[in-house]
């Protein structure tokens, strides 16, 4: 007796749509810390801790210790003791060393964002300079500097570079910190003039002034600080 055997045709099954979070743990600690260590939250001189850090979270504690490791890397933080970290001594060299290159490639970025300004960009900024000025005269650190670094990466953001606006970031990580010890110097001021300075010339779509008015604002930074470190 011959048996005769159907042919199947093998079909792919139809799944629903079900997108992956890509995004781990251990990824958005990190890009809480690190926007923690740019808009100041983690002053030079104060620590945090894994345990702290794992509560505010509510996380365990190895993401928590992963994206500390990572910082670290980037020279963003240091062990102080035991589990506790801080913000890395700025040195004179150090100073100067991220200066000269922050000049480099924020006034790059600069330069592009002027030529890809929009009217909403403009009134962002405006709004932002306006914040500034505020938290200035009232010596407010808890608001002048994430309105500082909000203020200068909305502009890199403009410039349309990705591999440009990581490489900035990286710098800021180092050195933003640092801009809270200004509120004992007049620099907060004197940072102000300048940010209208880069205003206008966004305004202006003048690539040059903007890139001189914005090493103006770190090189006047860089003074402040240095007098500050000796």
């Amino acid at each position: 007796m011959k048996i005769e055997t159907q042919d199947l045709t093998l079909r792919e099954a139809k799944l629903p749509l079900r997108p992956v979070d890509r995004e781990t743990v251990q990824d958005r600690v990190y890009r809480q810390i690190k926007e923690m260590i740019l808009d100041g939250e983690i002053e030079p001189g104060r620590t945090i801790t894994i345990q702290r850090l794992s509560e505010a979270f509510q996380v365990s504690a190895m993401p928590v210790r992963e994206a500390l490791r990572r910082l670290m890397a980037e020279q963003a933080l240091m062990v102080v003791s035991g589990r506790s970290v801080g913000i890395p001594t700025l040195t004179p060299e150090r100073l100067e060393d991220l200066r000269r290159v922050r000049r480099e490639v924020e006034g790059v970025a600069a330069a592009w964002a002027a030529q890809r300004i929009t009217p909403d960009a403009i009134s962002q900024l405006n709004d932002l300079v306006e914040d500034l000025e505020v938290a200035a005269r009232a010596s407010d650190g808890a608001r002048y500097v994430p309105a500082n670094h909000r203020f200068h990466f909305a502009i890199y953001e403009l410039a349309g570079s990705p591999a440009l606006l990581s490489i900035i970031e990286s710098l800021w990580l180092q050195i933003s910190p640092h801009f809270h010890v200004l509120r004992t110097s007049d620099n907060w001021q004197t940072a102000n003039e300048a940010h209208r300075e880069i205003l206008n010339a966004l305004k202006r779509k003048d690539s040059k002034r903007a890139t001189l008015a914005l090493s103006r604002d770190i090189d006047d930074a860089a003074t402040a600080l240095r007098r500050l470190l000796t």
